[in-house]
């Protein structure tokens, strides 16, 4: 487990702040995803163009009709004029399906933490904990002080 943790700070995806709040690094997060959504969308279509080309009445004519089926698919609109025929085809659609739409989903809510600020409140508020138990350790402090100096204050007016 902290072999696990060491590695993943070490690559540069998140650091630990001395609140233990994980701060992500959100441009290698968008580029890492952006990065898997394309590989998984050119090497489907692929795999579908593959599939697909072979049968002589699927709408499917070139690897561009593969991609674009990917890519709806992937997003969900699925416009319907490119679909799959073949067994091969539909199951690459049903990949795209769950890996795709979570890909996708998991970027946006990681920006969106980013954007609305969920994280940076979580950390504001830590920091308000740890000022406001500095604070309460001065007063204790200062209140300690002025004990002594009533006791002092006490013996001087006897």
């Amino acid at each position: 487990m902290i072999i696990l943790q060491s590695a993943m700070e070490k690559s540069n995806l998140y650091k630990v702040d001395e609140f233990g709040v994980k701060n992500y690094n959100y441009g290698a997060i968008g580029m890492l995803s952006l990065t898997l959504f394309a590989l998984l969308n050119a090497g489907l279509g692929y795999v579908t163009f593959l599939a697909e080309t072979s049968v002589a009445n699927s709408p499917v004519k070139n690897y561009a009709d593969a991609l674009w089926l990917m890519l709806m698919s992937s997003t969900t609109i699925g416009f319907g004029d490119v679909y799959p025929i073949t067994f091969i085809g539909r199951a690459a659609v049903f990949v795209m399906f769950i890996l795709g739409v979570g890909i996708l989903a998991g970027a946006g809510a990681v920006f969106a933490n980013k954007i609305f600020g969920f994280a940076d409140t979580n950390i504001k508020n830590r920091e308000l904990r740890k000022q406001n138990e500095q604070i309460m350790q001065q007063n204790m402090a200062i209140h300690a002080k002025l004990e002594q100096l009533e006791k002092k204050l006490e013996f001087l007016n006897k």
